[in-house]
């Protein structure tokens, strides 16, 4: 009994020094958000903030004026700081890919789960394969029918090349494989059609998968750097990964107003993961027990 104890002690110790080690970027990063500019620098760091100040986040939201998105526009609103322009191009982006992530790879698992057709097997391996493409490589084809078809600096070049990814699919149909058959067959005997199966069955049950399916898009595509640093060059069309970047002075680096910017656009992936936590942790322990 006793050695039991100490080694679950161990490991309690084990895992909260893992945590704070894990932790200990983050918390740099808003304990310098809230330093004065002219304290960021100081040899040896302040490990708290004293006195803490929202300067930095002052001079976050004081950026540059651009053009308002357009329901401020439609509203009357022409001009918003940068910082929230950024800010509603990131959010209403990552929120459309989310969302067409989740319903079309829905779709095509459910398809390629619990459908039999021909070359079903032959398309998921194809599918599968598209997974092993690094994504560098399509970045150049990619770039050309955005310049062909006239869509540099607007929406469609961010969201329409990542609709839905082979990741997606993979994950949807990989968790739609583990529900009964029967369950589906039960409900077309009672007279559901496809779509009434899909929607009344498939769906409620398909919510552990597809929360996991849309934290992990979300995150993704919020942090997405390089593609829109390609195809964006208007200020007012920038997302905000890129737009913080381009806070960043030529000849010397504010440290103050880059943090008080990553703290920025963290809170809304944490805000996301803790509204999912509990389908995300879920939909990680579904089919690890049977019975």
């Amino acid at each position: 009994m006793a050695k039991y104890l100490s080694f679950r002690l161990l490991s309690y110790a084990i895992l909260f020094f893992w945590a704070l080690a894990a932790l200990l970027p983050l918390y740099w990063i808003f304990c310098t958000a809230l330093k004065p500019p002219l304290v960021v620098l100081e040899m040896p760091p302040q490990l708290v903030p004293s006195p803490p100040t929202l300067i930095n986040f002052k001079r976050l939201f004081g950026t540059q004026p651009v053009a308002a998105p357009w329901p401020l526009s439609l509203l009357g609103v022409p001009t918003v700081p940068a910082i929230w322009r950024w800010l509603f191009n990131s959010a209403f982006v990552s929120l459309v890919v989310t969302f067409s992530n989740v319903f079309l790879a829905t779709l095509a698992g459910y398809a390629l789960a619990k459908k039999r057709f021909p070359a079903s097997q032959f398309l998921f391996w194809l599918i599968l394969s598209m997974m092993l493409v690094p994504g560098q490589l399509t970045v150049i084809p990619l770039y050309e029918m955005v310049i062909r078809l006239n869509w540099m600096n607007t929406y469609y070049a961010l969201i329409v090349p990542a609709l839905v990814g082979p990741f997606a699919i993979f994950l949807m149909k990989q968790f739609l494989q583990t529900l009964p058959s029967e369950l589906l067959d039960a409900a077309k005997i009672d007279g559901c059609s496809e779509l009434g199966v899909f929607l009344r069955v498939v769906l409620p049950l398909a919510k552990p998968g597809m929360a996991v399916l849309a934290i992990f898009t979300f995150m993704g595509e919020w942090n997405d750097f390089l593609w829109p640093l390609i195809v964006m060059n208007r200020e007012s069309m920038l997302t905000l990964q890129v737009g913080l970047a381009n806070l960043q002075n030529v000849f010397i680096t504010d440290y103050g107003l880059l943090m008080a910017g990553a703290a920025f656009s963290a809170m809304p992936m944490m805000v996301v993961f803790f509204l999912f936590q509990r389908h995300f942790v879920k939909g990680i322990t579904i089919g690890a027990l049977k019975g």
